[in-house]
């Protein structure tokens, strides 16, 4: 199961003492291990895309270092070392936040003080629980694999695959009881991202969240990345689109609308989609007689190796390309990584979408007997 933030990071909460923020935050770090006065500091926030992006420095004097300001909304921070592995996450808020942390061990650091770090270190210890699970069932699959063990091998895949139900009914449960915590809006983002939970239960966990988390920056977004996601829901009807095909004539999806239509995101430097397109013409010579159409939307960048890609996986349905990488057919769709497909019924209605393999093919054959 893949977390944000390095969510293997423990946070413990403690109780706060000492010097307290009068008027907005005040950040309190304490670095142990061999590590020069002078030492360089830096506070990053996350930015749109949850990268850290530089706001703040100071520097180690004796051990300590501090950071104060204003901020007007709880907003995941980072710290970091000069020339020290790894980093320190914290929900920055106002009040005190106290850090302490040796410096081999970042990843190991103490951060308490305000509500929001308590949330968050709650969530990060369960799912420090969770990774330790899931890295004891890797080694012991790395050993049945190296003894050639398939008896056990498949019951390791089997216990893998009920420890990511089990996180991610966590996750839901966690979201549901801590609607005022920003770790919960972060972990219905990664949903989003990960497209690993369907639109109407990210709709429900997010209407969930209390209005002022909401109404945080991470909480606006994601109002608006769901607004973008349920335009594809299964059960809408597919958007409209237009590009030109290999030949230069513009060609829009109405246009090749079939009794079943496969909508399929690809490109040439794509290696998980060249690895599936067997599968799509085996597919497409299974069904095309009966009534189904592909149309093939490549993210590439580059028009000779799309056309090459074509010539060279035998793609003979309908092609269309910007060839502007992830444009804004792309956005459309909210797709974000690709392969990524959707399927349509007659009316252009989405019945489904990411099938690849047998699943794909089970699909079809469904729709199109």
């Amino acid at each position: 199961m893949r977390h944000l933030f390095g969510f293997s990071i423990l946070l413990i909460s403690l109780v706060s003492c000492g010097e307290m923020a009068t008027d907005g935050y005040l950040i309190k770090g304490t670095i142990s291990g061999d590590i020069a006065d002078s030492t360089k500091v830096y506070l990053r926030k996350s930015d749109a895309d949850l990268q850290p992006v530089e706001s703040d420095s100071t520097f180690i004097a004796e051990g300590s270092f501090t950071f104060t300001g204003k901020i007007n909304e709880p907003r995941l921070y980072y710290i970091f070392i000069e020339e020290v592995s790894g980093g320190i996450p914290l929900i920055l808020e106002d009040g005190n936040v106290d850090v302490t942390a040796h410096k081999d061990s970042l990843n190991a650091a103490i951060v308490s003080g305000t509500p929001q770090n308590e949330f968050y270190a709650e969530f990060l210890e369960a799912s420090r629980n969770l990774a330790q699970k899931r890295n004891s069932i890797n080694r012991e699959m790395r050993a049945a694999m190296s003894a050639q063990d398939t008896a056990n091998m498949n019951a390791l895949r089997d216990e893998f695959f009920e420890l990511q139900e089990e996180g991610l009914n966590f996750e839901k449960e966690f979201i549901g009881s801590h609607p005022d915590a920003l770790i919960s809006a972060l972990v219905v983002n990664r949903m989003i991202q990960m497209k690993s939970v369907p639109e109407e239960v990210i709709q429900s966990l997010y209407n969930s969240l209390s209005k002022e988390i909401q109404s945080t920056t991470i909480g606006v977004s994601i109002a608006e990345k769901l607004e973008a996601s349920m335009r594809t829901a299964i059960g809408s009807k597919a958007p409209n689109f237009s590009a030109p095909t290999p030949e230069g004539q513009d060609l829009s999806l109405n246009q090749v609308l079939g009794k079943v239509t496969l909508v399929d995101f690809w490109a040439a430097w794509c290696r998980p989609c060249r690895a599936e397109n067997p599968n799509i013409v085996r597919v497409y010579g299974k069904f095309k007689d009966k009534g189904l159409s592909i149309l093939g939307v490549s993210l590439d960048r580059n028009a000779e190796a799309w056309k090459k890609a074509i010539e060279d996986d035998g793609l003979s349905w309908h092609q269309v390309s910007n060839v502007r990488y992830f444009d804004e057919i792309a956005e459309l769709y909210s797709v974000t990584a690709i392969p990524a497909s959707f399927i349509l019924d007659e009316n252009g209605v989405i019945v489904a979408k990411n099938l690849r393999g047998a699943a794909l093919e089970e699909k079809i054959a469904e729709l199109l007997p």
